[in-house]
């Protein structure tokens, strides 16, 4: 490869790394909703518009508040999951492993299973 070849390969990477830092920074999300499931299955979908203080079993306790969500107690040995950044509407994750909790924002049509015409999907082919 010439050296002009690698200045165009090396343009062509910075310009679309450059792109696709601003499309995740700057996208539009309408994440209004969090999912909090434990152990894969759905433990419930909160508003992140309505402050209120969730129990998640009897292992940990998470907060909504201002419009985000962050974990207040945990049972677990390491509190990895109350030293999580919050969750609000541009999206996020926070995961407690050792109590297989897990909280995510969502836009209100991902946060439920059935279609727009009230059928249930099923994503696994048999």
């Amino acid at each position: 490869m010439k050296k002009k070849d690698v200045i165009l390969a090396g343009s062509v990477l910075l310009l679309a790394a450059v792109m696709w830092m601003a499309w995740v920074l700057f996208a539009p999300r309408d994440n209004s909703m969090i999912q909090i499931t434990v152990d894969g299955e759905v433990y419930g979908i909160y508003s992140l518009g309505e402050d209120q203080e969730i129990a998640i079993g009897d292992t940990n306790v998470c907060r909504i508040s201002g419009g985000k969500v962050k974990m207040i107690q945990a049972d677990c040995p390491d509190h990895l999951c109350m030293k999580q950044n919050a969750v609000d509407s541009r999206g996020g994750t926070i995961v407690c492993l050792p109590n297989r909790v897990v909280i995510e924002a969502v836009a209100p049509e991902e946060s439920g299973d059935e279609g727009s015409d009230g059928l249930s999907i099923d994503a696994v082919a048999g």
